[in-house]
C-alpha cells in the first residue's frame, strides 16, 4: 500500500503554511526557494522540481515556489550554496545536500533539524535505515531525506572490446587485469581512450570519491578509522592507489591530463565518448545510463546492447573480491527558512513513493526506498539497477565527518601531482600526510597498521 500523508494532514500543514506560521521562528513567507544543482547533461533533477513545483503550488493555494537552478559543476555548486546560505535574504528554504556535507552544513547552522517532521511522517517507515543514517549530523538529527543512492563500478563499451580482441563479457579480478585491458585497447585501437578514472582538482568529489577511493578501499586500507576518530597516514595503499594513477596517466591508457582536467569531462565520457565509442573503459556511476535513456539528454536507444558493467576489482584479488562506493543527495530544509512548515511540505511531496520511484527512474538512481525498490515498473526501468543494487554489499561510504571537504581536496591535489608527473606516488602521498595533520592536528592521526 502506498505510504504518503494523509489528506488531512497535508491539508493542515498546508493551511500552517498558508498562514505563514513556523514553529521554529515565527516568520512569515507565502514563497518557499529550492536550490538545486543543475550541471551539463544531467537534467533530470531539474525536471523533477519543475514537476513538484507544479504539483506543490497546485495543492497550496497563494504558495509560490521559486527555483534556483545552479548551473555549476559540483565544487562549484558547494561553494556557491554556501554563499547562499551565508544571508537570511538569500538562504534557500529547501536545498539539494550532497550526503557528505551534510554533517559540515549542520555544523556551519546552514540547516534545520527534520526530527519533528519525519516523527509524524508515515512515508519514514519506507526508507532503509542506513540511507536514514546518511542524512545524520553529528548531534544525531536528521538533516537530509535521502533521495535515492549510487554504487559505481567499469562500464565498458562492447563493441570497442570486440574490435581489440578483449573478451565479452569482461570479468577483471585484479588492477593489473584492468590495466592489462586498458594496454591492449590502447595497442589495437590508438585512437580509442582506453581507461577513464576521474582524477584532479577540477573533478571535486568525482576524483577523491569515484576515482581515487575507489581504488584505496580496493587495497584493504581506508582513509578514517571510525573507532578511534582518526585519519589515517602512513598508508602503502594510498601510495598504490596514486600508483594506479600515475601508470594510467603516465602510461597513456587514459585521457591527456588536459581532457581530464577540463571540467566537462563528465559531459564528454556520457555524451560523446562512450555512445561514439571513443572510450573503452570508465570508473563511473550507476546513474551513467540515466543519460541514455529516451527522456535522458543524450538519448542512445542501443545503449543495453553496446554497454555492460563489471564490478571494480580489488587490488590483488583479495577478498571480498570486489568494492565500490555509495553517496548520494538529500534535501534539506534551511534553518533560516521563514516558513519551515512549507519547506517540509515541499520535501515531503518531492520524496513521496510516486515521486520518488519517478526520479530514481529518469536519473538512474538506486532506491532507498523499500516500496521503490520491491516495485515492478522500478526493476523493469532499466536493465541495469539489478547489478548495481547487488554491489551495495561490497560498497564503502565517505567519512561522515566535517572535515571531510579539506581532506577530499588534498586527495585531488595527490592525484593531480602524480597523473601531471609533478611528483612521484610516494612524495604526493607525504605531502597529503601533512596536509592531514595540519587540518585535523596531529592527534587526530594513527598510522597504518
Amino acid at each position: 500500500m502506498k505510504r504518503t500523508i494523509t489528506a488531512a494532514a497535508f491539508a493542515a500543514a498546508g493551511l500552517l503554511a498558508l498562514s505563514g506560521c513556523s514553529a521554529d521562528d515565527g516568520g512569515s513567507s507565502d514563497t518557499i526557494k529550492v536550490a538545486y544543482q543543475k550541471f551539463g547533461t544531467f537534467t533530470q533533477l531539474d525536471d523533477h522540481m519543475k514537476q513538484v513545483k507544479a504539483d506543490f503550488e497546485a495543492e497550496n493555494e497563494g504558495m509560490t515556489v521559486e527555483l534556483v537552478p545552479i548551473e555549476a559543476q559540483q565544487n562549484d555548486y558547494f561553494t556557491k550554496l554556501a554563499l547562499m546560505n551565508k544571508s537570511a535574504s538569500t538562504a534557500p528554504d529547501v536545498m539539494y545536500e550532497d550526503t557528505f556535507m551534510v554533517e559540515s552544513d549542520a555544523d556551519a547552522g546552514y540547516l534545520a533539524p527534520l526530527d519533528e517532521y519525519t516523527a509524524e511522517w508515515e512515508d519514514w517507515d519506507q526508507f532503509y535505515d542506513n540511507a536514514k543514517s546518511a542524512g545524520l549530523g553529528g548531534d544525531g538529527k536528521t538533516y537530509g531525506i535521502p533521495m535515492g543512492t549510487d554504487t559505481r563500478a567499469l562500464w565498458y563499451n562492447t563493441e570497442v572490446f570486440e574490435r581489440a580482441g578483449l573478451p565479452v563479457p569482461w570479468e577483471p579480478k585484479t588492477w593489473d587485469e584492468v590495466l592489462d585491458a586498458a594496454a591492449s585497447v590502447k595497442a589495437e585501437l590508438p585512437d580509442v581512450v582506453p581507461l577513464n578514472v576521474y582524477s584532479g582538482k577540477a573533478q571535486g568529489e568525482a576524483a577523491a570519491m569515484q576515482g581515487f577511493e575507489m581504488l584505496l578501499y580496493g587495497t584493504g586500507d581506508t582513509l578514517y578509522e571510525a573507532d578511534s576518530k582518526k585519519w589515517v597516514t602512513g598508508s602503502q595503499g594510498f601510495v598504490d592507489s596514486l600508483a594506479f594513477i600515475e601508470d594510467l596517466y603516465q602510461g597513456g591508457l587514459g585521457p591527456t591530463p588536459e581532457q581530464a582536467l577540463d571540467k566537462n569531462v563528465g559531459n564528454l565520457v556520457s555524451a560523446e565518448w562512450f555512445p561514439q565509442g571513443e572510450l573503452a573503459i570508465g570508473l563511473d556511476g550507476s546513474w551513467l545510463s540515466g543519460t541514455w535513456l529516451e527522456t535522458g539528454t543524450a538519448p542512445w536507444p542501443e545503449w543495453s546492447e553496446v554497454m555492460a558493467q563489471a564490478p571494480m576489482p580489488t587490488q590483488e584479488g583479495q577478498e571480498p573480491g570486489a568494492t565500490s562506493m555509495s553517496g548520494g543527495w538529500t534535501l534539506a530544509m534551511g534553518s533560516k527558512s521563514a516558513n519551515k512548515d512549507a519547506a517540509w511540505d515541499f520535501i515531503a511531496l518531492a520524496l513521496d513513493k510516486d515521486n520518488s520511484q519517478s526520479y530514481d527512474i529518469a536519473a538512474s538512481q538506486i532506491a532507498v526506498r523499500g516500496d521503490v525498490s520491491e516495485d515492478p515498473d522500478y526493476q523493469a526501468a532499466n536493465p541495469t539497477f539489478g547489478f548495481f543494487s547487488e554491489i551495495v554489499e561490497v560498497t564503502n561510504f565517505r567519512p561522515a565527518t566535517s572535515d571531510y571537504g579539506q581532506i577530499s581536496s588534498e586527495i585531488t591535489i595527490a592525484m593531480e601531482a602524480v597523473m601531471t608527473g609533478q611528483q612521484s606516488p610516494e612524495e604526493a602521498a607525504a605531502a597529503y600526510d601533512d596536509a592531514v595533520a595540519g587540518i585535523v592536528g596531529e592527534e587526530n592521526t594513527t598510522s597504518a597498521k
